[in-house]
C-alpha cells in the first residue's frame, strides 16, 4: 500500500474503529471499558454512556461502519476517483446533498455544520446554482472530514502548495464557512502534505506550526510538550469537544508522541470526546508514515468500495489489500 492509499483508508480505519465510543466524555469509564479488552472496533452500546457525561449517537451503526466524519472522507474519495483527481465544488455540494440530505444513503446522526451546509443546499434556485460557499459559520471538526483525499491527489499529481490550499478552501467552506476552521484545515492540510511528500512525523509538524495563526500555534506548541503521551491529560487541558481549537492540540499531542499507527488511535479514543473528528487526520497523518494494520483494515465495512477508488484515484499498484 503506498502513502497516499495509506492516508485515506487510515483516515477512514481510524473512524471506524473510534465510532464505538465516539462521543464519551468520561475518562474513568474509558479506562473501565479498556480494562476488560480492546477498545478498538466496539459495537455501539448505550449502556457503555449510561449515567456518565456523553451523546450515544451510532446505535444505528455496526462494528466496521464509519461516522459521519468517515462517510465526508469516503464521499470526497469517490468525488475524486471518478474526476481524475479534480475538486469540483459545485459537482461536490451535488454529492454532499444526495448523499447526506433527505432520500440519500446515509443514514445516521447529523451534526450542525452539515445539517446547516444541507439547508442551505436544498434552498437553491436550480438556475442559479449552489451558493458559493454553502457552509455554516461553524468552527466544529468536520471542516477536516474531507481532507485525506484531497491532499492525497494533490501531492501525488505534484500540485503546488498554493494551488492545494486553495482546494482545501474550497472544500471546507462546503460546511464550514468559518476562518477558525479554515486555518485548522490549512494546517492539518499541510502536516498531510508533508509526509506523503516523504518528511518524518517531526519535520510534518514543523512545517504545519509555520503555517499556523500565532493563537493556535501557541497551544499546538504546548500540546506538544513533554516526554509521555497521555491524550486524556491533552483532552483535560485542550478540550474534548468537536471544536477545532479544542481538537487540533489533542491531535498535536498524540502526533508528537505516539510510537504508530495503533498506538495513535488508541490514545485517541481514550482521549474521549469526539474521537472520531480527530481520527480522520490523525489516522491519515499515521497512515501515510506506517500504513494500516491489515486485521483493522479487514474490519472496514466498505473497504471493497474505498480500496477500489483509491485504485482508480492513485493507479492500480496503489491497493495491495
Amino acid at each position: 500500500m503506498n502513502p497516499f492509499t495509506g492516508a485515506v483508508l487510515g483516515a477512514l480505519v481510524a473512524d471506524a474503529a473510534s465510532l464505538g465510543l465516539h462521543w464519551l466524555y468520561e475518562p474513568a469509564r474509558l479506562t473501565q471499558i479498556a480494562a476488560r479488552g480492546d477498545i478498538v472496533f466496539l459495537e455501539p452500546d448505550a449502556a457503555h454512556y449510561r449515567d456518565c457525561k456523553g451523546y450515544f449517537a451510532h446505535g444505528a451503526k455496526r462494528t466496521g461502519d464509519l461516522s459521519g466524519y468517515g462517510e465526508t472522507c469516503r464521499l470526497m474519495l469517490r468525488h475524486l476517483a471518478a474526476r481524475d483527481g479534480a475538486f469540483d465544488c459545485a459537482a461536490y455540494q451535488g454529492d454532499f446533498l444526495r448523499h447526506f440530505g433527505p432520500g440519500g444513503a446515509y443514514v445516521g446522526y447529523v451534526d450542525r455544520p452539515t445539517r446547516l451546509s444541507l439547508i442551505r443546499l436544498m434552498s437553491a434556485d436550480a438556475h442559479d446554482g449552489y451558493p458559493q460557499p454553502s457552509g455554516a459559520d461553524d468552527d466544529q471538526l468536520p471542516a477536516l472530514a474531507s481532507l485525506p483525499a484531497l491532499v492525497a491527489a494533490a501531492v501525488q499529481r505534484g500540485r503546488t502548495r498554493e494551488a492545494m490550499l486553495a482546494g482545501v478552501d474550497d472544500a471546507v467552506r462546503v460546511t464550514n464557512d468559518n476562518p477558525v476552521a479554515r486555518d485548522a484545515a490549512r494546517v492539518s492540510a499541510v502536516l498531510l502534505a508533508a509526509v506523503l511528500c516523504g518528511g518524518t512525523r517531526a519535520d510534518a509538524i514543523a512545517e504545519a506550526l509555520a503555517l499556523a495563526p500565532a493563537a493556535l500555534s501557541a497551544d499546538l506548541r504546548a500540546a506538544l510538550d513533554g516526554d509521555a503521551l497521555d491524550a486524556p491529560a491533552a483532552a483535560a487541558r485542550f478540550g474534548a469537544a468537536c471544536h477545532v481549537g479544542q481538537g487540533l492540540p489533542v491531535m498535536f499531542h498524540i502526533l508528537g508522541h505516539a510510537r504508530g499507527y495503533a498506538d495513535a488511535v488508541r490514545a485517541n479514543i481514550l482521549a474521549g470526546g469526539d474521537s472520531c473528528g480527530r481520527s480522520i487526520v490523525l489516522g491519515a497523518v499515521f497512515g501515510a508514515c506506517d500504513g494500516v494494520p491489515l486485521d483493522w483494515l479487514a474490519r472496514l465495512a466498505p473497504l471493497a468500495e474505498c480500496a477500489d477508488a483509491a485504485g482508480h484515484l492513485f493507479g492500480p499498484q496503489a491497493c495491495g489489500v
